[in-house]
């Protein structure tokens, strides 16, 4: 590949990968995999000038401003900073920046926390406005989400009329894993770092799931301070902090040699912190050097961020392990000998699933490198084979559940082996919290907490057994009174009367979610037609794909599942459907909802196309029939009217599903 082929790529490839981290929460590489890409690129654009180009990523701040918030145009940008990968760059930067000056400067060396950078602004002491850096001219509006943040205070002491600060929001590593472990329950995909799930959280268009989401923030730079004069960035940090900001932690440090020393004590002691970190930033203490100094068209000149590469170490597989997550997944682990990697102690490395294991041909008793890159979980990378005892077998995740014992199925879409038993123990709290919520039987005050208590006082293990409580007996778990415990019972006798469709989505069937439900129901007069189905029978109805009937069939059929049937019929439970297809006068059409409809909810709107055979989505694309525009719709109807699709008000969506004549 020919240079000018090269530096395409790589920007290519760049601009992919900061998309999908900086505008989508959703990173496909490893940060320090994301550094070395840019540092090639930049090396190369330095030696082959005649290749630059003003779009270059190298040349740009990551993020862009998201259509569905409100921009603002930062008083002060907010740069990015140039990386040192080794202590000997450090020098360089260092030496350089004395060079410039012309005698020894003073630094100040703080962690680099991993999270999402924000500049908020207050106007006599009160909080005014908060955004995102964006591209670090234009940022995003989420003034409302940053108010949910518990650590960032609303009123300070004697702060400066106009003061704008910069901080990074962060989710704590507590936090996070409490938040996974909700939606590992709920079913719900896992972000993959405390860092992408900050991001994703502050950047809710609904204040209120970004403020369950304990979000926190730590302040590391005043932008701007109208009538205040500093003369040193610790200055600046020590008057923050007066003012009750939470501040980042500093060292200053008068040598290369104190710098080193501070960066090596926060890799070190980097699991003592709440927040993820990944480097340490060394910034010029004096203001007046930074002015000096200046910054390039992306970053300052006077400070540089020292990113730890991922440790890499040598152990042994002393055992391999599966667990039966809450999803029904069968997840193998390494268990190895105890070894320190990124300031922790390492004694499991997750192996993901079977083809990883073939393909790095793990066997317990091998030696193994093991890496932890910034990621929770670290994971095996390679195998010594030359240091393979004798006597050694490949390793096959075993054909039926290690929980319940049922035979286990792997799809030839998917590398996952998972457990099918609906009565399955492992999967208990998740099943149960599922078959309970909104969208499938609403069982109002079953949340995770409450179905967990009862799972831990023996009082359920499926989701038929609620239907066999007694008020008596949920009262004695903790936080639960005699009303309370009266109100549960009551809501779980109503919901006997849900009928077909919710009962179908509260099974947790793969694929068959509430939309398919619903199309069920519609085709079928009750349960017992739809068990009572072929798999040819199924993928002939519009919407259930050859696959998902697989699934129905094979769900129905199993006897786990037939047990749970049985007891919810004889509990009273209702199979009979209540769906009801008026006429096809929407057959073939997609409609979207946005903005706040006045003669009927969301769910019922929809639910009133599905009747007339329609379909209605949550995203507005070139296939989409109609858009209904109800008061204050936002970024779904500047999308339709982009793309030429018809917009309905509500009153002509009322005209559309009036009777016939």
């Amino acid at each position: 590949m020919d240079t000018k082929a090269e530096i395409e790529k790589l920007r290519e490839e760049l601009r992919r990968y900061g998309k999908a981290y900086y505008d989508l929460d959703a990173p496909i590489i490893s940060d320090f995999e994301y550094d070395a890409l840019m540092r090639r690129l930049i090396e190369l654009e330095e030696q082959y000038p005649e290749f630059r180009a003003p779009d270059s990523p190298t040349q740009k701040i990551g993020g862009k401003v998201s259509p569905q918030f409100s921009s603002v145009r930062h008083a002060v940008p907010l740069e990015s900073l140039n990386d040192v990968f080794s202590f000997e760059e450090l020098d360089g930067f260092i030496n350089r920046t004395d060079e410039t000056l012309g005698s020894p400067a003073v630094y100040c060396t703080e962690p680099k926390i991993d999270g999402l950078s924000v500049a908020v602004e207050y106007l006599n002491g009160k909080m005014f406005r908060g955004a995102t850096r964006g591209d670090g001219v234009t940022g995003e509006d989420v003034t409302e989400n940053l108010r949910t943040v518990r650590s960032l205070p609303k009123e300070l002491k004697n702060a400066p009329p106009r003061l704008i600060v910069r901080g990074e929001v962060y989710m704590s590593r507590d936090t996070f894993a409490e938040l996974n472990a909700e939606r590992e329950i709920n079913g719900e995909k896992l972000f993959a770092n405390p860092r992408n799930a900050a991001a994703g959280s502050l950047r809710q268009l609904d204040s209120k799931i970004t403020a369950s989401r304990k979000l926190d923030i730590i302040i590391f730079n005043i932008q701007l301070a109208d009538g205040r004069d500093f003369a040193t960035h610790a200055e600046t940090l020590d008057a923050l902090k007066e003012m009750g900001f939470p501040v980042v932690p500093y060292k200053v440090c008068r040598s290369s040699a104190e710098c080193r020393a501070q960066i090596e004590w926060l890799g070190e002691n980097r699991d003592t912190l709440p927040y993820d970190i990944d480097g340490a930033v060394i910034k010029i203490n004096s203001l007046t050097d930074r002015t000096v100094l200046g910054s390039t068209a992306k970053a300052p000149r006077w400070a540089a961020a020292y990113k730890y590469p991922p440790e890499k170490k040598e152990t042994v597989v002393q055992d391999i392990i599966v667990q039966v997550g809450r999803t029904g997944v069968l997840t193998p682990k390494a268990v190895v000998a105890p070894v320190r990697l990124a300031g922790t102690t390492v004694t499991n490395a997750t192996l993901h699933n079977q083809d990883n294991i073939d393909r790095l041909d793990i066997r317990i008793g091998d030696t193994v490198l093991v890496q932890k890159a910034g990621e929770i979980i670290p994971e095996i990378l390679e195998v010594k084979r030359d240091k393979r005892p004798e006597g050694t077998v490949p390793f096959r995740i075993p054909d039926i559940c290690p929980a319940c014992g049922a035979h286990v199925t792997r799809d030839e879409d998917e590398a996952a082996t998972r457990c099918t038993n609906v009565e399955c123990p492992a999967q208990r709290l998740r099943t149960i919290t599922h078959f309970a919520s909104r969208d499938a039987m609403d069982i109002e005050g079953l949340g995770v907490s409450v179905a967990d208590s009862l799972i831990n006082k023996g009082l359920i293990s499926s989701p038929a057994d609620l239907y066999y409580l007694e008020a008596q007996s949920v009262a004695s778990i903790d936080r639960m009174g005699k009303k309370s415990a009266e109100n549960l019972i009551n809501a779980i006798e109503k919901s006997k009367e849900n009928g077909m469709a919710r009962l179908l989505c509260a099974f947790g069937i793969r694929q068959v979610g509430q939309k398919a439900a619903k199309v069920l129901a519609m085709h079928y007069t009750n349960l017992d037609e739809l068990i009572n189905a072929s798999v040819e029978d199924l993928k002939n109805i519009p919407d259930i794909g050859p696959i998902t009937a697989s699934y129905l069939v094979e769900w129905l059929s199993d006897p786990h599942s037939r047990h749970q049937i049985e007891l919810l019929r004889q509990a009273g439970v209702s199979f009979e459907s209540k769906e009801t297809r008026l006429d096809d006068r929407f057959a073939g059409k997609t409609f979207v909802f946005t903005g706040a409809l006045t003669s009927f909810t969301r769910d019922e709107a929809e639910a009133l196309v599905e009747s007339f055979g329609g379909k209605s989505t949550g995203s507005v694309s070139k296939k989409t029939s109609y858009v209904v525009a109800g008061e204050d719709a936002g970024s779904k109807l500047i999308k339709a009217q982009n793309l030429g699709v018809p917009v309905l008000t509500e009153e002509e969506f009322k005209k559309m599903i009036a009777p016939n004549e």
